[in-house]
């Protein structure tokens, strides 16, 4: 597979599809798509602007600006302002912080109360603060419901009070009132120009949160869908032990096949296995599991096969419930071809990955080799999840065992040179970078066929910020994959981070679109990059495409949280016209 989706390893936010399991790639552009991703100008800010800054105490300032920082809570002028009712108000008010201060929170929401009643009605921010003051004091007695009520007041009067807006925020995430916690974090998000973690925390977390209530119900529900031709040749090419996925010989055709003669290849059989298998050949994949089901149920010769092949395309549809039964049987045929055993292996571990159980993902890698130590295919896919795991030295051993297995496996010796240049770019060492990148150049020099090699090559070359080369390396790809979609969409991205060229990245996003319709990772960047460009409505669109191709459910709550971050996004514009910066 000339190029992969960027993956994160769990627990670090991200989703990975069967796609991923390609290696886990960096993405080296300017888009971020981790499930927030809709805060991408807010993650750059954080890095470089001011930390978490909790919001515990009322404010003491008669009059808040737009962005509700309280003051001293001196009155403007001496004499005679604290006898009218604002001043008396201002009384109650600063009477109200001494008993906060001190604990007395029900003492507190009297002086507040005492405030709202006193203050002249048309004093809207002095209004708003006091509010605000009350909802903190009834956010310390975990009254949710009052904060609120008091929070919503106070934004009523003044409606870009960041203080009121995030207690809000806080108290419908209590509420359990995730849409409305999520509108009200993006405004302050806005507001405060990403410049405060604890806010962006919070969109995070209720983002996610939205996302896997929301996949859950839709995943269950869900009509399979078979992926692109495209797809499915690539999965299969990155296994070369894999019984299922090799041709059929002549003698196992059926006498409808004809050979370039014209005459009808010999009939041994009348097989569901093999009629699956040579639909396969066909690429008519629609058929294979009613016919591998055929072979299961007669327990014919091949049933093991037939429950492998089966498992294979569930998981490929993302129905990794039904695989599993399958995969768990195969492993159990003590009697059956071992590399059919290792290979089941091979793929329930990679679902385990995938449903982030990296701890019984492990355990099957690690049966695979114990049962098929020569078996080329557990070490380079082992070597994969080595990566997710951050564990490059085994990884780079991993590789290494395949190589030795197999000295002519061009994928395996890039992967192991992308891992070494992860390490090395990670750990900031000029001199391993350097000789990880002479590294991919012996690669694509041995191997010049493998796409692959040119796609992680050039992957380096734009964190290296050498575009040019990278551009010049995802064209090698494309040479050699006409029909890869993902290498047009890293090309695309590259034209953003490089040229800031947005219509051509676009273009060639659209161009990997146009070449396989069912490629979520396009549909998913143009989303992401159509929210940078303000396009909230087109993004929506995108994303809600990229979720009607998920192929895991994880990977569908990732990109629900896109698309709820997008639909937040709109909502603030609508209710109090802030809108983030765009491209």
């Amino acid at each position: 597979m000339a190029a992969s989706k960027p993956v994160e390893a769990p627990g670090g936010g991200g989703t990975a599809g069967l796609s991923r399991w390609q290696l886990a790639l960096v993405l080296g552009a300017p888009v971020l798509l981790g499930a927030g991703a809709i805060y991408l100008w807010g993650r750059r800010a954080a890095r470089r602007g001011k930390g978490a800054n909790e919001r515990k105490t009322p404010e003491g300032r008669a009059s808040p600006g737009p962005g509700g920082e309280g003051g001293s809570g001196q009155p403007d002028g001496p004499g005679h302002e604290e006898m009218s009712p604002l001043g008396r108000a201002q009384a109650a008010k600063n009477k109200g912080n001494k008993y906060f201060k001190a604990g007395k929170y029900e003492l507190a929401i009297q002086c507040y109360t005492e405030a709202i009643r006193l203050c002249p009605p048309e004093k809207n921010l002095d209004l708003s603060t006091f509010y605000q003051n009350r909802a903190a004091a009834y956010e310390q007695l975990q009254k949710w419901t009052e904060v609120a009520q008091d929070c919503t007041k106070a934004v009523e009067l003044n409606p870009k009070y960041v203080k009121a807006l995030f207690r809000r925020a806080k108290a419908h995430e209590k509420l359990d009132n995730k849409k409305e916690c999520l509108e009200d974090v993006t405004a302050v998000c806005i507001l405060e120009a990403f410049q405060n973690q604890q806010s962006m925390l919070l969109a995070d977390k209720v983002l996610k949160l939205l996302g896997k209530e929301k996949a859950k119900e839709k995943y269950k529900n869900r009509e399979p869908l078979m992926p692109s031709p495209q797809f499915i040749k690539s999965y299969f090419s990155s296994f070369t032990d894999d019984i299922i996925s090799q041709p059929l010989l002549k003698g196992e055709k059926s006498d409808e096949d004809k050979d370039k003669e014209g005459e009808a290849s010999e009939v041994k059989e009348n097989s569901g296995y093999l009629r699956a298998k040579q639909y396969m050949e066909e690429e008519n994949y629609d058929k294979i599991i009613s016919e591998s089901t055929k072979e299961i149920e007669a327990k014919g010769k091949y049933m093991a096969e037939a429950l492998l092949l089966r498992a294979t395309f569930y998981l490929l549809i993302g129905n990794a419930s039904a695989a599993k039964p399958d995969l768990d049987q195969v492993i159990s045929m003590e009697d059956a071809n071992v590399k059919l055993r290792a290979n089941a292996l091979i793929k329930r571990g990679s679902m385990f990955m995938q449903q982030q159980q990296p701890m019984l993902s492990t355990q099957d890698f690690n049966m695979a080799a114990d049962i098929d130590p020569q078996n080329a295919d557990v070490y380079h896919h082992r070597g994969q999840l080595k990566i997710l795991l951050d564990q490059i030295e085994e990884a780079v051993e991993d590789f290494d065992e395949c190589i030795r297995l197999r000295p002519n496996s061009a994928l395996a010796q890039a992967q192991k040179c992308f891992a070494l240049y992860r390490q090395a770019y990670t750990g900031s060492n000029a001199l391993t970078v350097q000789a990880a990148m002479k590294g991919f150049e012996d690669v694509i020099k041995k191997f010049p066929k493998c796409a692959e090699g040119y796609a992680l090559y050039a992957q380096a070359l734009t964190d290296q910020q050498q575009f040019g080369k990278a551009d010049e390396m995802y064209d090698k790809c494309i040479d050699l994959e006409p029909d890869n979609a993902t290498t047009y969409v890293h090309k695309g991205l590259l034209q953003l981070q490089w040229k800031q060229d947005l219509d051509k990245g676009l273009e060639l996003i659209s161009k990997a679109i146009e070449i396989d319709n069912k490629c979520d990772f396009a549909y998913e960047t143009m989303g992401t990059i159509e929210v940078q460009r303000g396009n909230l409505d087109k993004a929506i669109e995108m994303f809600n495409k990229a979720i009607n191709l998920a192929k895991s459910e994880m990977e569908m709550a990732h990109l629900y949280s896109l698309c709820d971050a997008a639909y937040a996004q709109t909502e603030v514009a609508k209710k109090y016209g802030l809108k983030p910066p765009t491209l």
